[in-house]
């Protein structure tokens, strides 16, 4: 896991409010990491099951249940077949 995984999944869940749908480009807009870092990192995060479409047509993502999981400290990185490079 690297720090633009934990930032993409922290602006996903938006916590103490509604876990937000988002494209890549509202995600980027909202934390410090390039466009096409972000993508990168939704690929792969997706492919671990930390998140997954809310709509593929569109591009829109939203945290899943383990990507929940994992920031509440219940899921271990080490647990997770992530890759930390882009």
């Amino acid at each position: 896991m690297t720090r633009a995984d934990d930032a993409i999944l922290e602006f996903l869940q938006n916590e103490g409010n509604e876990p937000l749908n988002a494209t890549p480009a509202v995600i980027q807009a909202n934390i410090s990491y390039q466009i096409s870092h972000v993508r990168s990192r939704l690929r792969k995060l997706d492919k671990a099951g930390l998140v997954e479409y809310y709509n593929e047509d569109r591009g829109i993502y939203q945290i899943s249940e383990n990507g929940k999981k994992y920031l509440h400290g219940t899921i271990d990185s080490e647990e997770l077949e992530i890759e930390d490079s882009s």
